[in-house]
C-alpha cells in the first residue's frame, strides 16, 4: 500500500477530520479540536475580486478620458486665440512718428518724450524673430556717406610726386529738416579731412554735403544738404529719425544696427546691449559707450543703433577687431550726443581769440578720474584749484575745491572736455556751470549762472 492510501485511510477513519462536500476536496479540522491553533481559512469565491478589478479599470478609463478632453479643449482654446485673437492684438504695434522734425536756426533737438509701445514684430514664445517692420520704418532716416580725400604719394625710384583720390564709406542719421536744408549727424572720423562728401538717400539719390560742424573729441559731425539739391521724390522718401533715451537702456535689451557696411549700402544686423558706460580709449580720447554684439563693420560708423520701438538710442562708432575678439561693437549714447549735436547745429568752433572767457586756471586744475573718484569718494569732473581774479567764474561764486561736472547740458569729466565746449562759446554767452561743493563731508550739487566775457 502506498503512502497516499495510508494517509487517506487515516484521515477517513479519524472523526476529527473530514472532506468538505465541495469539488476542491480540501481537508478541514473541526472547530472544537484541541489541536487547532489558528482558524482554518475558508476558500472564498473569487468573483468579488474581479468586480474590484473592473471598477479600478473603469476609474482609470474615466480619468484618461478626462485628461484627453482637457488637452483637446485647451488646444482648441489656444488655437482660437492664435488664429483669431492674436491677429487683432495691437498691444505690440506702434505708429512711428513720420512727421519731419522742423529744424530752424537756433532750434534745439530733444529726445522724444512720447509714450511708445514696441514696433510690430514676429514672436515665438515671447522671442522676437523678425524686425523687418522696424527696419523698414527706420531706413528712410539713414543715409550712406562716401568721403573722398586726396593723398599725396611719392615715387622713390623716379622722385615723382602725384596725388591720388581715396574713398571712405560711412553712415549718417537724418536728425532735422528746415526749409533750406537737411541736417545729418555722423562720426567725425567718417568725414574728417575729406575733400568731397556725397550722401546717398534711401531712394539711391546722391548729392553733395557740407560739414556744418565737427568735434573730434566727441567724434561727432553735422552734415548739411541743401533742399534745392533734392528732388521731390527724395524729399517724400526720406524721414527724420526719432531719437530715444539711452539713459533708459538696460543690458540684455535687443537692439538693431543699420548702416552702410563695407560701402555696399544699407544693411541690418541684430543683437543685444552687452554693457553700458564702457570706457573705451581711441587715439588718446576716452569715451563712455554702449557695447553691443550687433555686428558693426567698417562703413557702419555714424549709423543708427535703434531699439525695438524704432528709436535711435546710439550712434555706431567703432568695434574691436582681433582674432580673440568677437561681437564687441560700440555706439555713442544718443542722450550724451544730443547736447554736442545742438552745439554743432547752432554754433561753430571759434579761434582762441574769439572764445568766451571763464576764468579758470587750467594749468593747476586736475581731472578727477574714475579711479580717483572711487578711491577718495569724489565726483568725476574737473577739480578747480585757482580762479582768475575778477573773472566771470569768481564773480559767479566758483571757488577753489569746487568740482565742475557740467557745462549747460554737456557732461564735463576732463579739462579737455571743458576747453572743447568753450571753443563754441562767445563773449556774452550766458551759461550754467554745474558743480559739486564739499559740505559736511558730502559733495552737494550746485549751479552757477555765468556770463562769459572777452579774453583779457
Amino acid at each position: 500500500m502506498n503512502d497516499n492510501n495510508i494517509n487517506n485511510n487515516f484521515y477517513n477513519n479519524n472523526k476529527d477530520y473530514h472532506v468538505d462536500d465541495n469539488p476542491s476536496g480540501n481537508w478541514h479540522m473541526e472547530d472544537n479540536d484541541n489541536r487547532r491553533i489558528y482558524p482554518t481559512p475558508k476558500l472564498k469565491n473569487e468573483k468579488p475580486k474581479k468586480k474590484k478589478k473592473r471598477l479600478f479599470l473603469k476609474l482609470v478609463g474615466f480619468t484618461a478620458a478626462a485628461l484627453v478632453f482637457g488637452v483637446i479643449a485647451g488646444a482648441a482654446a489656444s488655437g482660437y486665440h492664435y488664429f483669431f485673437v492674436y491677429e487683432n492684438d495691437n498691444n505690440d504695434i506702434v505708429v512711428i512718428d513720420e512727421e519731419a522734425r522742423s529744424l530752424e536756426d537756433g532750434s534745439v533737438i530733444e529726445l522724444s518724450d512720447e509714450d511708445t509701445t514696441p514696433a510690430t514684430t514676429t514672436k515665438i514664445d515671447g522671442i522676437i524673430t523678425d524686425v523687418s517692420d522696424i527696419a523698414t520704418k527706420v531706413m528712410p532716416s539713414i543715409v550712406s556717406i562716401t568721403s573722398t580725400d586726396i593723398i599725396t604719394q611719392y615715387d622713390i625710384f623716379f622722385g615723382r610726386q602725384f596725388s591720388k583720390p581715396v574713398e571712405g564709406s560711412g553712415s549718417g542719421i537724418i536728425i532735422g529738416q528746415s526749409d533750406s536744408s537737411i541736417l545729418i549727424v555722423t562720426n567725425n572720423h567718417v568725414v574728417d579731412g575729406a575733400e568731397e562728401i556725397k550722401v546717398e538717400f534711401i531712394d539711391d539719390n546722391k548729392v553733395n554735403a557740407l560739414i556744418k560742424g565737427a568735434d573730434p573729441r566727441s567724434d561727432l559731425a553735422i552734415l548739411e544738404v541743401a533742399i534745392e539739391d533734392l528732388s521731390d521724390d527724395t524729399l517724400n522718401a526720406i524721414k527724420v529719425a526719432r531719437l530715444g533715451d539711452s539713459e533708459k537702456l538696460k543690458a540684455g535689451e535687443m537692439v538693431i544696427a543699420i548702416g552702410n557696411a563695407l560701402g555696399y549700402g544699407q544693411s541690418v544686423t541684430v543683437g543685444y546691449v552687452s554693457a553700458l558706460n564702457r570706457e573705451v580709449t581711441n587715439q588718446g580720447i576716452t569715451m563712455k559707450l554702449v557695447q553691443t554684439d550687433a555686428a558693426i563693420n567698417p562703413g557702419n560708423s555714424g549709423g543708427a543703433l535703434i531699439n525695438i520701438n524704432g528709436e535711435v538710442i546710439g550712434i555706431n562708432t567703432l568695434k574691436f577687431a582681433d582674432t580673440k575678439v568677437e561681437g564687441m561693437g560700440y555706439a555713442i549714447p544718443i542722450s550724451d550726443a544730443i547736447p554736442m549735436i545742438n552745439l554743432l547745429v547752432n554754433n561753430k568752433a571759434l579761434e582762441v581769440t574769439e572764445m568766451g572767457f571763464l576764468g579758470i586756471n587750467v594749468e593747476t586744475a586736475r581731472n578727477v578720474s574714475r579711479d580717483l573718484s572711487m578711491q577718495f569718494n569724489m565726483p568725476i569732473g574737473v577739480f578747480v584749484n585757482d580762479i582768475v581774479e575778477n573773472s566771470p567764474a569768481e564773480e559767479a561764486g566758483l571757488k577753489s575745491g569746487h568740482i565742475i561736472e557740467g557745462f549747460n547740458d554737456v557732461k564735463i569729466e576732463t579739462i579737455d572736455d571743458l576747453l572743447n565746449i568753450l571753443t563754441y562759446s562767445r563773449p556774452g554767452d550766458q551759461i550754467t556751470l554745474k558743480i559739486r561743493e564739499l559740505q559736511n563731508g558730502q559733495y552737494i550739487e550746485k549751479e552757477l549762472n555765468i556770463t562769459l566775457s572777452a579774453r583779457p
